[in-house]
């Protein structure tokens, strides 16, 4: 392979682990998807299908220890950084992003909320024609999305197979623009297990969960490629829905509702924290706190822009077919084409 080859396969994988660590980061506040980042950069389609690739002929490639075909057919110069980039900045993020859901909530959900607002539109221009179809998908997946806020959530349970369930769960929506995977998890009653359990490195919880999210990763990833290749202009618009939907979730000024029991005493969990059991939105007061959040909003949002333009940009530098032969030829060679 050329220099110049070799050079843009280092920038592609520096920027897909940026990529994932943006993702792993929105995956961790409850309300906000990595889907959705992962919709505005440009690799959701990519990433669906990579991961779809996970199947027999996958295993048989792994089994005959073909490594070249192997990472060819699942396109491992892909997953590895984003992956890479989803998992250190989930580790490296989750103590610091819990300190801030717990003691700066509305702040954290101001940057968030702004974030998603910008990337409503980055998602929807994707749809290639406002039919009565798109519209109608928009609506559903708007409605779904807000119903989703009004859910209870369950107490909760570290039963391993519970938490195998909420990891097949999780992962599902989690890689759903619009549906948080965090939020999910919490109305199932074990978010803060799970991010305890992230932050303290706690394998009986970790390993189910795990394993559940591998399990609902390549079945739902089966799914999702399905309808984006014969339904793609309504899926657009569906997911579209759920990114605006989303933020009834993340609306910032909202108080959280308690769990009480018949006389009127918070139920805890782990003797000291209150089980959430919804929310109650309100309008809010013009003072110091609300130009704060009214400053990170901006800030959410200009980063998504910052994202879409240098997608944008990195879509139109992409190299001409000559400069690609080397790429292609290195393909051909793993395939045995």
């Amino acid at each position: 392979m050329s220099a110049n080859g070799k050079l843009r396969k280092t920038g592609r994988a520096i920027g897909l682990a940026l990529k994932g660590a943006a993702m792993g980061a929105a995956n961790v506040i409850p309300g906000v998807s990595g889907g959705t980042i992962a919709f505005i950069t440009g690799i959701y389609e990519e990433l669906i299908n990579s991961i779809k690739s996970f199947d027999l002929d996958a295993l048989k490639l792994a089994a005959g220890f073909k490594v070249k075909e192997f990472s060819a057919h699942v396109n491992l110069p892909f997953l590895v950084p984003l992956f890479a980039g989803i998992g250190v900045s989930i580790i490296s993020l989750a103590k610091l992003l819990e300190y801030l859901f717990i003691n700066h909530e509305m702040l954290t959900m101001a940057f968030f909320f702004g974030l998603i607002v910008s990337s409503i539109y980055l998602v929807g221009k994707q749809i290639e024609k406002w039919d009565a179809t798109a519209i109608f998908m928009l609506v559903v997946g708007t409605g779904i999305a807000v119903s989703i806020a009004f859910l209870k959530p369950a107490q909760e349970n570290d039963n391993p197979v519970w938490i195998f369930v909420c990891g097949i769960v999780a992962i599902s929506s989690m890689i759903l623009p619009g549906l948080s995977g965090s939020y999910v998890l919490l109305i199932m009653g074990n978010y803060l297990l799970v991010l305890g359990a992230i932050s303290g490195l706690k394998i009986a919880i970790l390993a189910p969960m795990a394993l559940g999210c591998g399990v609902g990763l390549i079945a739902f990833s089966h799914l999702l490629s399905y309808i984006f290749k014969h339904f793609r202009n309504g899926t657009v618009g569906v997911l579209t829905g759920f990114v605006f939907g989303s933020l009834a979730i993340i609306w910032p000024w909202k108080r959280t509702l308690y769990l009480k029991d018949e006389t009127g005493e918070f139920i805890l969990k782990r003797g000291e924290e209150k089980i959430p059991s919804g929310y109650e939105w309100f309008v809010p007061q013009v003072d110091g706190h609300f130009w704060a959040a009214l400053a990170l909003m901006f800030v959410g949002g200009a980063a998504v822009i910052l994202i879409g333009r240098y997608d944008e940009h990195e879509s139109a530098s992409e190299p001409s077919a000559p400069e690609t032969a080397d790429e292609k030829s290195d393909v051909s060679a793993a395939t045995g084409e």
